[in-house]
């Protein structure tokens, strides 16, 4: 089921100065319908963040405390959740022009006190990979049934 698709605004720290604030594209899509009484989904939560044009702060900079947030706000369990890193592809240059492939990447974080710190970046690879691209591909019109 589709939790959250749309775009994330996350307040930062520092009072007036607001360090690490930003926005990004946010997905959350909770797959424990999928399960079965044979099948125990061991993070059953995925969120899948993005970044989005003329933000001051990347996801990957802000990846711990944006995680923590998120977390926090959506009543998510931070071992429950399986948290991705969405970069689209980008074209540059002329003559010859450059392309960088998308990319997915698992972020695992270490927990303390309730906050995410540590993070660690890995690739995506099949068949995780595949099932991402899928949900990545729900309608946001299939929120709820």
């Amino acid at each position: 089921m589709l939790i959250y698709d749309n775009i994330y605004h996350w307040e930062g720290w520092g009072g007036k100065l607001r360090l690490a604030s930003g926005t990004c594209r946010l997905r959350i899509v909770d797959q424990k319908e999928r399960a079965s009484k044979d099948l125990v989904l061991l993070r059953p939560v995925i969120v899948i963040v993005s970044d989005v044009p003329g933000n001051t702060m990347s996801v990957r900079s802000c990846a711990g405390h944006l995680a923590t947030v998120v977390t926090r706000q959506f009543g998510i369990i931070p071992h429950r959740m399986l948290w991705v890193e969405y970069y689209p592809s980008v074209t540059y240059g002329t003559e010859p022009i450059r392309t960088v492939p998308e990319k997915y990447e698992s972020v695992e974080f270490k927990w303390s006190e309730g906050k995410a710190i540590d993070p660690k970046w890995r690739p995506l690879k099949p068949p995780l990979l595949d099932a991402v691209k899928q949900l990545m591909e729900i309608s946001p019109n299939e929120k709820e049934k």
